[in-house]
């Protein structure tokens, strides 16, 4: 080696290329979209605490955006590349204040608060029942996220969740308090309320699949028709929010646990002996 060869200077290679600066900044955008989903679920809990019909309202509503950017992120994430352990886990972390303690809050103060100014005698013990619910509801939602973190979808491909996906449960939650508004003040209506949260609670950590959506092409070429029904559908949800967003979650909860029911079944016909 010569003495010019090794006291060479290293060589300015000058700015990175513009497309490794555009990799390096693109995981930005799906950690900003986790963000922006905690930041609704954050305010979904303070407008909560205000107790009032249109901050219950506004709580659902944002319960509904965060559901929308939690869907955001992930399909960023794995359209530009960028998917990581780290943003998997803050995710995660997201996941449980914006579909576990946003919508136990509503859930609480939209169905059993107001038994405290009930003079009905099971009125009390419906609303001790009611925050223990609510914090069941907590944990189901946390156990279900760290079973997918650790298990990932249901054999057999991408198609169905194991268990009840977390936004699919807080937006039943929040859809039904966006229809009605008025909170319940009949301990009746409060015991099948926290009945219907046990229930989503139940359904996060049991072995019910639920259909994905992941397996539709949505950047390949569509239908018409398939244009038309989507323009449709957001038409109702802009016009008609509060039943056509309950009739989606009804649905979209129901039909889980038809297919279970479907399946169990035709499991049983099959295995029967002729």
């Amino acid at each position: 080696m010569s003495d010019a060869d090794q006291y060479q200077l290293p060589v300015n290679r000058g700015p990175k290329p513009r497309n490794q600066r555009l990799r390096r900044g693109i995981y930005l955008l799906p950690g900003m979209l986790t963000v922006a989903n905690m930041l609704c679920g954050y305010y979904a809990v303070l407008a909560t605490l205000k107790g009032g019909i249109p901050d219950l309202d506004h709580a659902a509503g944002a319960i509904g955006i965060a559901i929308l950017f939690d869907s955001a992120d992930g399909w960023v994430a794995r359209a530009t590349g960028t998917s990581s352990e780290f943003g998997k886990q803050l995710d995660s972390l997201a996941d449980v204040i914006s579909f576990g303690v946003a919508p136990a809050f509503l859930a609480f103060a939209w169905g059993v608060r107001g038994m405290l100014q009930s003079d009905a005698g099971p009125a009390r013990h419906i609303f001790q029942l009611g925050w223990l619910i609510s914090f069941a509801f907590v944990i189901c939602c946390a156990w279900r996220l760290a079973r997918f973190n650790i298990q990932g979808m249901a054999p057999g491909g991408s198609r169905y969740f194991v268990g009840m996906p977390t936004p699919a449960a807080a937006g039943m939650i929040a859809a039904t308090v966006h229809a009605w508004k008025a909170p319940i003040d009949d301990w009746r209506w409060a015991a099948a309320w926290l009945a219907l949260v046990a229930g989503l609670a139940a359904l996060m950590t049991s072995t019910v699949r639920h259909y994905s959506f992941k397996d539709i092409p949505w950047t390949r070429r569509q239908p018409s028709l398939a244009v038309v029904l989507a323009a449709l559908l957001g038409g109702a949800i802009v016009f008609y929010s509060e039943e056509a967003l309950l009739l989606i979650a009804s649905s979209y909860t129901l039909s889980g646990i038809t297919l279970h029911v479907v399946r169990v079944v035709r499991h049983r016909l099959v295995s029967r002996p002729a």
